[in-house]
């Protein structure tokens, strides 16, 4: 079972969910931490990385002599990651989305392709749990592509969690997508609640069934519970907003190992999430 936790917006405890979650299961479990821009569950995981390579994606390369300066390649793209401008042909490996179409539109075969640095996958495990994650180079914008990088290591013989960046764009959905269930994470607030409507929207587009977990649940407002109930998404758990918690989580250190009855807490909620896939 692959399990994604995601947010509509930053900041409201995702991955305090993805991690505290995953070590409240009883082995078979794999964390992989697809908020390539600002991982950051290695930093309660503490795993020991055993693995780690350099991710690239394939980008233009032209070769002059063949060159015929036609401007197919650049008709193509729909990104301007090409162009012809007499006989010169330009490239911007920056914008160019990996679709190979330049290479197979051209005539004279001049087109090749080389890779691009994204960014570094690094694999390892942190006691009974495997542990992934993708940090995308700083600069770099075209995210996606790393993130289908750390899914490919997936283990199919495990229950799969993945942290996934907050809000709705791209890699969002490219975090999400091939999901069995989607936890939402949000706060009792305005904002929360804006933020929380919009990726739902975004899940539901997905097909991926769907429910909510509340942090701070005791600050903000019970627009978030009459939103969940109109919409029949159910709540799998409401954390209360406690200095002891926010405390931890400045230190590293897991909810769970402040309060260790969260383990039952995050264990239904596991079995909540089988029932409702199942």
């Amino acid at each position: 079972m692959i399990i994604s936790i995601a947010s509509g917006k930053g900041g409201t405890g995702k991955t305090t969910i993805a991690t505290n979650l995953a070590v409240s299961l009883n082995g078979g479990v794999q964390l992989l931490d697809c908020d390539v821009e600002e991982p950051n569950a290695h930093l309660f995981m503490k795993p020991e990385f055993t693995h780690s390579e350099r991710v690239t994606t394939p980008v233009p390369e032209v070769d002059l002599a063949k060159c015929d300066f036609c401007g197919k390649c650049a008709e193509i793209c729909q990104f301007s990651a090409i162009t012809v401008i007499g006989k010169k042909v330009l490239t911007f490996a920056e914008l160019c989305h990996s679709c190979k179409g330049c290479m197979m539109v051209c005539p004279k075969d001049a087109i090749s392709e080389k890779g691009r640095e994204l960014g570094v996958l690094e694999a390892g495990s942190s006691g009974s749990v495997a542990f992934v994650h993708g940090r995308l180079r700083v600069g770099e914008a075209m995210s996606p592509p790393l993130i289908e990088r750390v899914k490919e290591r997936i283990d199919s013989e495990k229950v799969a969690i993945i942290d996934a960046p907050p809000g709705t764009s791209c890699p969002v959905i490219a975090a999400l997508r091939g999901s069995d269930f989607a936890v939402m994470v949000t706060e009792p607030t305005p904002f929360g609640l804006n933020d929380l409507k919009l990726a739902v929207g975004a899940v539901r587009i997905l097909g991926i069934p769907l429910g909510i977990i509340i942090n701070r649940c005791d600050v903000g407002d019970d627009r978030v519970l009459q939103y969940a109930k109109e919409e029949n998404i159910p709540i799998l758990m409401e954390i209360p907003d406690q200095r002891k918690i926010a405390e931890a989580y400045s230190r590293g250190i897991m909810l769970v190992e402040v309060f260790p009855e969260m383990k039952d807490r995050f264990r239904s909620v596991y079995e909540r999430i089988t029932e409702l896939v199942g």
